[in-house]
């Protein structure tokens, strides 16, 4: 993104280790003051720091940095001398007490002790790097830093502070990276003014409130800007806006007003642009447009009530657009305009479009790896247009109202591991497509994309009560439940050897349940209730060894219940309302009820979805076994609560 903040702990630490490099070639020991207050600092500590005090050199001590200086020597000539310069013992399970540990260090620039669990103040050291980050530092933020005036990053985030901050930090006119996320620090923001040479800043997750102030004049050199999660309001300053330099805005989760139909062309940076959740108006901005570096964009949860601009159609850079619950209208001309968005991978489009019907026109989306357009009403059938989107990955349509059948071109989506058309009108027996999905049947999947990590909200908490929850996988899943669907379950299904999930649940499915099905070996969850289903539970599927939800129940099965492998975990509610099975041989536990995992809509659109917000989260690294890097969280249908026992959601269908 740009952001040069990163790159100064790296530099510090690759010029300190340099000098680490020549102190060796030169044989020297580190210097007795610095060793003793090596000896004193440890002395402190509850655990022990593997190879301190294995030999006097303390310069070869693990995380210790060492630089050479010239000093005078007893009989006048000049000597070499190594001083301890840098601490880099982050994330080393360390805990104990600091008060007075670091006094003894008269050359320490560089301390990072951070994802530690030391819960005490510091006596602070004139240092140019400082990071305390993810520990159990407590109470007031603490005075003292205006003294370092050489610092110039600091990092206190994700700790247990709180109040306001102080006025001394104001002086730190070195500062160009502040990291104080993840507390719950208030209080005013005028002073930031006086940090000029700030160039990252996030004051993300505290408890800051009333409007953001005008300073980003005084701010030339920031470039990423974090505070969602606050309680920030008001409009927005007129100076960030206009401000050339900043590359990363998340103010996602805040109250901010007004429209957002304001003049953004100022913001020739702009790469991430996150302001979700908020209470913005429409109509969306034709000049964001003219942000052309722009990679995302989150404008979901607001009070947009428009359309896409066709300007969109020139944000050739836009990589993720989430536009959910905006009471966006006229999707054929969304999906118009940014289908020129050559690179755009995800697109989120969620309870919009109410009543509308998918259009099947000749749109191409070549980059496209994920589309979520679920709880929207949509009417029409599923577009063929989606076919030569050949990198989809994950495509959710639940919850909608889309007709006819389920294409057989779905196993030509080589890559397409997530497939949810739960919650329609589907009609028609499963294709056999379903069962050749390369992506499901033996091949790793990695998607691909370094710009977020997906968040999503929980359902049932209030704006202002909000739970962030990283999601860094999601199973391979198809859903199709709560259909119309007819016919057999296939016993190629058996095929699929990465599925983790398979929901067949409350459609018309008859005949026997396929013994086959025990070629899933990876399945964990396997819903095939509320169909017509006969015959035999088949014994091969006590094989499935990481199946922990099954449910055949209300169908015509008969004979005796399978025993043995995860079969002696499932309540007796798996298997209900199926009056001919014997000798259940399940365990009845208090807490297991017999509940569809997914409830009917209440009507509301706030309520009845799950809503999704993403947030950012910079070189998240994902590779093989489906572990999700993209921007990408369901808005509704996946975390849906259960409903009461013996519910089904066929009903609900013909009630959306």
């Amino acid at each position: 993104m740009g952001v040069v903040v990163d790159y100064w702990k790296l530099f510090a630490f690759l010029v300190i280790s340099v000098h680490v490099q020549v102190l060796n070639s030169q044989n020297l020991n580190c210097n007795p003051e610095d060793l003793r207050a090596l000896n004193d600092f440890a002395k402190g500590l509850e655990s022990r720091i593997n190879s301190w005090g294995k030999n006097s050199d303390c310069c070869n001590w693990v995380g210790v940095l060492c630089e050479s200086s010239i000093k005078l020597g007893l009989n006048g000539s000049s000597v070499w001398d190594k001083k301890v310069v840098g601490l880099e013992l982050g994330d080393r399970s360390l805990s104990g007490n600091l008060s007075d540990a670091l006094d003894g260090f008269d050359q320490l620039r560089y301390l990072n002790l951070s994802h530690n669990s030391f819960t005490v103040d510091i006596n602070l050291p004139a240092i140019t790097y400082f990071d305390v980050s993810v520990n159990y530092f407590a109470g007031a933020f603490p005075a003292g830093f205006g003294n370092c005036t050489s610092l110039q990053h600091l990092s206190l985030d994700s700790n247990n502070l709180s109040g306001n901050l102080p006025d001394d930090l104001w002086m730190l006119k070195q500062l160009n990276t502040l990291h104080i996320q993840g507390n719950s620090i208030s209080g005013s923001l005028i002073g930031v003014a006086n940090l000029s040479n700030l160039v990252k800043l996030d004051l993300s997750q505290n408890s800051f409130s009333h409007t953001l102030p005008n300073i980003f004049a005084s701010l030339r050199k920031l470039e990423y800007f974090n505070a969602h999660s606050n309680f920030l309001s008001g409009f927005l300053p007129t100076s960030l806006l206009n401000s050339p330099t900043i590359q990363f805005l998340n103010l996602r989760n805040n109250s901010f007003e007004g429209s957002l139909n304001l003049n953004w062309t100022n913001m020739v940076s702009l790469r991430f642009l996150d302001l979700g959740s908020n209470q913005f108006r429409g109509p969306i901005p034709d000049s964001l447009s003219s942000c052309r570096e722009l990679r995302f964009l989150n404008l979901a949860r607001n009070y947009l009530n428009s359309s896409v601009p066709d300007s969109f159609k020139n944000l050739h850079a836009l990589s993720f657009l989430s536009l959910s619950n905006t009471s966006l209208h006229k999707i054929s001309s969304t999906l118009e305009a940014v289908q020129h968005c050559k690179n755009l991978t995800t697109l989120i489009l969620s309870i919009n479009f109410h009543g509308e019907e998918i259009p099947d026109a000749n749109f191409e989306f070549k980059s496209l790896q994920a589309l979520i357009i679920p709880n929207s009403r949509l009417t029409g059938s599923i577009p063929y247009w989606l076919s030569s989107s050949t990198k989809l990955q994950l495509l959710d349509l639940s919850w909608n109202r889309l007709v006819g059948t389920i294409p057989d071109w779905f196993s030509q989506l080589e890559s397409l591991f997530y497939l949810d058309l739960s919650r329609n009108s589907l009609s028609g027996e499963i294709p056999i497509g379903l069962t050749q999905m390369p992506s499901l049947i033996d091949r790793n999947i990695s998607f691909e994309n370094p710009l977020a990590a997906p968040l999503f909200m929980k359902r049932g908490l209030s704006a202002r009560g909000m739970q962030y929850n990283r999601i860094l996988s999601f199973p391979p899943t198809l859903k199709l439940s709560c259909n119309m669907l007819s016919g057999q379950v296939l016993p190629e299904f058996g095929n699929l050897k990465k599925l983790h999930l398979l929901d067949l649940q409350s459609n018309h499915l008859e005949g026997p349940i396929p013994p086959e099905l025990s070629g899933m070996e990876s399945l964990e969850v396997l819903d095939l209730s509320h169909n017509n289903l006969s015959g035999m539970i088949p014994s091969s599927l006590t094989s499935l060894s990481f199946l922990s939800r099954f449910c055949v129940a209300y169908n015509h099965l008969f004979g005796k219940v399978p025993a043995g492998g995860q079969f002696s975990t499932f309540p007796c509610s798996s298997f209900e309302g199926n009056h001919d099975l014997q000798d259940l041989g399940c365990n009845v536990h208090p807490t297991s009820k017999s509940e569809p995992w997914e409830s009917p809509p209440s009507g509301n659109d706030e309520e009845e979805s799950n809503v999704a917000i993403f947030g950012p989260t910079f070189g998240v690294g994902v590779t093989a076994g489906f572990t999700v890097t993209v921007l990408i969280c369901f808005m509704s249908g996946m975390f849906m609560p259960p409903v009461r026992q013996g519910r089904s959601c066929r009903a609900a269908i013909h009630n959306q």
